[in-house]
């Protein structure tokens, strides 16, 4: 749902996350919301007095949607799907609430590693950046990749890092990204 806005009433209380600064805040049932994008497994919605917030999948009902197919998927039985695979999928779920791109196309993730250890299962790393350095949502997509990658059969430990290092330019975009914000 880019592009075009739905406007809805909270069926329920919920509590979202203030975007910009990534602050938890309730938004009480009843509350008038105009939804602007649904993408991966989160909502961007506004206030009618324009305060912009990110509600989690998991809420869905809460804004009268179905689960979305992401969180559907995680809850389902493991299958024969390569972790690399299962892994980029995730991510791929992933979504800058201001930007219509998950955060691989965005080019946010500068790396992603799988180590199986000794005892079995696998560790997963993720280095990834922002689009900003002081932007607020930063440890809010940190904690959306961990709980999304820690859940995923056979993964036993993950450490997601941030870093500006390099800082992340319109570069590292893919060019399907590029074609879908007008780009190129």
């Amino acid at each position: 749902m880019t592009g075009n806005s739905e406007e809805i009433e909270l069926q329920r209380d919920v509590d979202a996350t203030r975007i910009p600064d990534g602050t938890r805040v309730p938004l009480i049932k009843g509350t008038r919301l105009k939804i602007t994008q649904a993408l991966g497994d989160t909502f961007t919605v506004f206030t009618e007095q324009g305060y912009m917030f990110r509600i989690e999948g998991k809420d869905a009902d809460a804004i009268g949607k179905e689960l979305p197919k992401a969180v559907q998927e995680r809850m389902a039985p493991p299958t024969d799907i390569p972790l690399e695979k299962l892994v980029e999928s995730q991510l791929r779920t992933c979504y800058d609430p201001e930007i219509p791109v998950n955060i691989l196309d965005l080019g946010l993730v500068y790396s992603k590693t799988i180590t199986p250890l000794k005892e079995g299962g696998f560790r997963v790393e993720i280095e990834m950046t922002l689009t900003a350095p002081g932007c607020g949502m930063g440890p809010v997509l940190q904690s959306e990749v961990q709980a999304k990658i820690v859940n995923l059969p056979g993964v036993k430990e993950t450490e997601i890092r941030l870093t500006f290092d390099p800082p992340w330019s319109p570069d590292r975009m893919s060019d399907a990204a590029k074609l879908q914000l007008g780009m190129m």
